[in-house]
């Protein structure tokens, strides 16, 4: 069965939303390009840049210019795939490796390449995804090491080497160091945001609390009080309709009549507190993914979706999990929620335009998560093959 992909205009995007994990559909969405994207964008056409002269005849290498172009791509290749690989670290490294071993050879047998030293000065920057600090810095000293070694080939002059390996050098610790701040400045900012939206979904739970501790104290002070007065009014009203005062029968017995009524009231009040609706489903939701950075969080609830307190606290912590998982694993830009009733259950599906997981494994989030829907007899099933998709689901009551 294929999944039917509703579009419903909200806040002035589209939103679009999976109704089956059986057969994911593809999220058709052009990704917003940020300034990360555009300076990696930039640092790989510098890359391609620097060696375009020696693949040219510029300069001649001292390999032959087809394998020394061929050592080039693949420096050029190791360097992006080093960069895309994080969730993959001991694929990461082994790239990593690769790509500084390849740009050595690449700029070591290039006696004299001008820019080509460049090249070393990405590699250094790629490092600080891939390897601790001083493990980078032990990368800088040895891409400094070829550098100065190479110049001195090139028959430079002992200040002109000089001079040029000490550049490269501080160009290669500005960069590390720049790049290690903006990656803890992002990992600190991520933290701040999983903070925010956690502190969302406690903020609306607690109102939800405060608001059902409130009705409860209300009905029990109007059944002990009010209630219990108007009993004993009824109960003396009663007495007093069988004295002999004839003439104060009717307005005695009119009397009992308005106090009954009350009293009726009264009880039909207090079973209204108790059981009256929660907190706004579709608020609370849209509370936990409101202003959180980098995502913009598109919620839907359709009509007919009835919960109770529980229900509805497990659907806030669904969407409060939902939104930490998209912001620490799959670099999406967009993600959507709909909750809506489907038969006898009701359903919150999710869906993002991020990378997705095909072999997603549950963490402890999700196995919580699955854990507090079964135990309201419901239950959660995710995928990752296109995206990041999550179903769950509870019985309607």
């Amino acid at each position: 069965m294929r999944a039917r992909v509703p579009d419903v205009t909200k806040g002035g995007h589209d939103f679009r939303h999976p109704r089956s994990l059986d057969a994911p559909p593809r999220v058709e969405i052009m990704r917003r390009i940020g300034p990360e994207e555009w300076s990696g964008l930039a640092m790989l056409v510098v890359c391609a840049g620097v060696g375009i002269p020696v693949a040219l005849g510029a300069t001649d290498p001292d390999l032959p210019a087809g394998l020394w172009v061929a050592a080039y791509a693949a420096s050029f290749v190791a360097i992006v795939a080093a960069g895309v690989l994080g969730e993959r670290p001991s694929a990461q490294r082994v790239v990593y490796a690769a790509a500084v071993a390849l740009s050595w050879l690449v700029v070591a047998t290039v006696p004299g390449g001008g820019l080509l030293p460049v090249l070393l000065v990405v590699v250094a920057a790629v490092g600080t995804e891939v390897v601790r600090l001083p493990a980078n810095l032990v990368v800088v000293a040895l891409n400094t090491a070829v550098i100065g070694l190479t110049a001195a080939r090139g028959g430079d002059s002992t200040t002109g080497v000089l001079i040029g390996t000490a550049f490269y050098a501080l160009v290669q610790i500005a960069s590390v160091f720049s790049v290690a701040a903006i990656r803890r400045e992002q990992r600190l900012r991520r933290e701040l945001t999983e903070v925010h939206v956690e502190q969302q979904a406690t903020t609306v739970l607690l109102q939800d609390a405060a608001r059902s501790a409130e009705r409860l104290r209300i009905s029990r002070e109007l059944h002990d009080l009010i209630g219990h007065q108007l009993t004993v009014l009824t109960l003396e009203l009663e007495a007093a309709r069988h004295r002999p005062a004839d003439a104060a029968r009717e307005h005695v017995e009119r009397a009992g009549r308005v106090a009954r009524d009350l009293l009726g009231d009264v009880r039909a009040t207090v079973g209204e507190l108790r059981t009256g609706p929660g907190v706004d489903l579709r608020e609370a939701l849209r509370s936990v993914g409101r202003d959180v950075p980098g995502l913009d969080v598109a919620v839907e609830v359709g009509p007919g979706v009835e919960v109770d307190e529980e229900q509805s606290a497990a659907l806030v912590r669904a969407m409060q999990e939902i939104v930490t998982n998209t912001l620490r694993h799959a670099d999406a830009r967009e993600l959507w929620v709909e909750v809506a009733r489907d038969g006898d259950a009701i359903t919150l599906t999710a869906a993002d335009d991020g990378r997705g997981a095909a072999g997603a494994v549950a963490g402890n989030g999700l196995r919580g998560l699955s854990e507090r829907f079964a135990a309201l007899g419901g239950a959660v099933d995710y995928d990752g093959r296109d995206g990041f998709r999550v179903l769950a689901r509870v019985p309607a009551r």
